[in-house]
């Protein structure tokens, strides 16, 4: 017979044997915490420490190599910084150096001309306007610095025979500046360039050989004034006209005197006039004089102008077209006095372009 207090017992142990045998499990079953904790502490003190204290050391080392290539990188950008330095005050003292001579030049031929009236300086080229008054003509002159080839051009009227005063042809062009150029013959109403014309690297009417004082001058593909008489056309062919008029005289050439036909210093002997010429130096000179009629008595006679040339060191010059036709243009303005009282319509004119 079961007692109430053997009863009380078989209860609990039933109720708690789950409970025992769950914590029976986990005594046969629980890992090797401590051996773990044995193994790791073995591997922390006898394996990790050392393969730390080597990557330690190749960091180290690493660290040391990037510190001297850092301090070496900077050691040659700072000699490589000196050294450009040092080279580009060589190369800027070069330039100064190699332009003193062009400077001292252009100063030279501009005290001779005295103190421009008016100046124009773009990165195509620089003009300065200077008053012309040797006591006998009065008149101006033009020095043209062409930076750009590009910027002197001629007008030549796209319609046969048809010719524009200077003013017309600058404005039609978009120039800051005009001259007229070449002569001009006269039939059936219509005015024509006269003999060997080159607009744009062609000739306009063929090539003609130069005859009696007729001479032919224009500017080549590099920005040099090109003139002078030509026999055959190969002779001009070679020097690469890109455009250019005919007229008479030639006044200067490689820096001398030409000898002027006796035909031309009475012709009328004095006049207003249009002449061209360049520098050594390749700058160009435009003088332009005023007179009042075209009988001979007022302007300048050639021998004149071509003294005056020489004086101010000019190598080559030519006489363009004179009396009413010259003309001389800049800023919009017609800077001479035109002899007819006004700008007479002429085929060609040499422009320059800011």
């Amino acid at each position: 017979m079961i007692t109430p207090v053997k009863q009380v017992n078989r209860f609990f142990m039933l109720a708690l044997a789950p409970f025992i045998g769950l914590i029976f499990c986990l005594l046969l079953l629980r890992p090797p915490l401590e051996t773990g904790d044995f193994i790791y502490s073995e591997l922390s003190e006898e394996t990790i420490t050392p393969q730390t204290q080597a990557i330690r050391q190749e960091l180290a080392g690493a660290k040391e190599a990037a510190v001297q290539t850092s301090s070496s990188i900077k050691r040659t950008t700072e000699l490589y910084n000196r050294t450009t330095s040092t080279m580009s005050t060589i190369v800027q003292s070069a330039s100064v150096q190699a332009a003193r001579p062009e400077t001292i030049y252009n100063q030279r031929i501009s005290a001779k001309l005295g103190v421009p009236l008016e100046r124009v300086n773009s990165d195509r080229l620089t003009i300065e306007l200077y008053r012309v008054n040797p006591g006998s003509y009065k008149g101006y002159a033009m020095k043209i610095k062409l930076k750009d080839p590009t910027a002197m051009k001629m007008a030549l009227s796209s319609e046969p025979g048809k010719a524009e005063t200077t003013m017309q042809a600058v404005k039609r062009n978009g120039a800051i500046a005009g001259i007229n150029a070449g002569g001009f013959a006269d039939s059936g109403g219509k005015r024509y360039p006269l003999s060997t014309t080159v607009m744009d690297g062609k000739y306009v009417n063929g090539f003609q050989a130069s005859f009696k004082d007729l001479f032919f001058v224009g500017l080549n593909d590099t920005g040099k004034l090109v003139g002078g008489k030509f026999f055959d056309k190969s002779s001009l062919d070679r020097l690469k006209p890109q455009f250019g008029a005919t007229f008479v005289p030639v006044l200067l050439q490689n820096g001398k005197k030409t000898v002027i036909p006796a035909k031309w210093k009475v012709s009328p002997k004095r006049a207003p006039r249009t002449v061209i010429g360049n520098y050594k130096d390749d700058q160009l000179l435009i003088i332009v004089v005023d007179g009042y009629n075209e009988n001979g008595s007022s302007g300048a006679t050639l021998e004149e102008l071509q003294g005056r040339l020489y004086k101010l060191g000019v190598v080559d010059a030519y006489n363009l077209d004179g009396g009413g036709s010259s003309s001389l243009i800049l800023n919009n303005r017609v800077v001479n006095n035109p002899s007819d009282g006004n700008l007479r319509p002429v085929p060609t004119h040499f422009l320059f372009y800011k």
